[in-house]
């Protein structure tokens, strides 16, 4: 399946370089893999573009999402949580940045920022799964908007 998307998705033949959104090294050895990287792999294996798992990195422990975390709280919780150790690797490259699952995008957007700071030509996301919302009629019904489905 994400040989299938990759393959289908006509932006990413421009992609220079492929970069996992990185864990802080705590979480890392709690968790013993980073799941992003693990998918990156296969991402970079299948396009045939280098995989850099060491350019970007995670300069501020975080705590974990919780999936009540609000948009607010996800983007307060990853600013200034990277940093580009090596810029001279991305400057004037596209990269495409591999992160497990998408919820509402502070992350990628957090990453992304700190590659184009530092001279990434173009930054393209790939997320294996997204979260989605689901409203029951009920909520509806009290005036609450359905989300954004498309």
């Amino acid at each position: 399946m994400i040989a299938q998307t990759i393959h289908q998705e006509s932006a990413f033949s421009r992609v220079e370089r492929i970069v996992p959104v990185p864990l802080h090294p705590l979480r890392l050895r709690e968790r013993g893999f980073n799941q992003a990287a693990v998918i990156a792999k296969v991402v970079a294996r299948e396009m045939g573009i280098p995989l850099d798992s060491r350019t970007v990195i995670r300069i501020k422990h975080t705590d974990r999402h919780r999936a009540g975390m609000d948009e607010v709280a996800r983007i307060k919780s990853v600013a200034r949580a990277f940093a580009v150790t090596r810029p001279e690797r991305i400057r004037g490259e596209t990269i495409l940045l591999v992160d497990d699952v998408f919820t509402t995008g502070a992350t990628l957007n957090a990453c992304s920022r700190v590659l184009v700071e530092a001279g990434a030509k173009a930054v393209y996301g790939f997320t294996v799964a997204r979260v989605m919302t689901w409203h029951s009629a009920t909520d509806r019904t009290r005036g609450d908007k359905a989300p954004d489905r498309s």
